[in-house]
């Protein structure tokens, strides 16, 4: 499947949810990751963040499609992190 995180944390969290998540997924923007996760891995993340994040200040959105082909991703400006495979 492929999977979106956005995410708004408090600023000393910051560090630990990107270090995180760059582990199983493409850093595109601030706060945003993407990229193709198995429902195995996808839990495993959600359940990772859930030790990183405090629920009641922290915010974290997931948005899931079945594969990367129905996502349109238009950019406007720098493409900060293109995520391109070269081969």
């Amino acid at each position: 499947m492929y999977v979106i995180i956005v995410y708004d944390v408090e600023q000393k969290r910051v560090a630990k949810v990107c270090q995180y998540l760059r582990r199983y997924l493409n850093w595109v923007q601030n706060s945003v990751f993407e990229g193709e996760l198995t429902p195995a891995k996808f839990q495993e993340v959600k359940s990772g963040l859930k030790g990183k994040i405090k629920k009641e200040l922290d915010s974290v959105l997931f948005y899931t499609l079945r594969d990367q082909s129905l996502v349109k991703r238009e950019v406007m400006g720098v493409d900060k992190n293109p995520t391109d495979t070269f081969v």
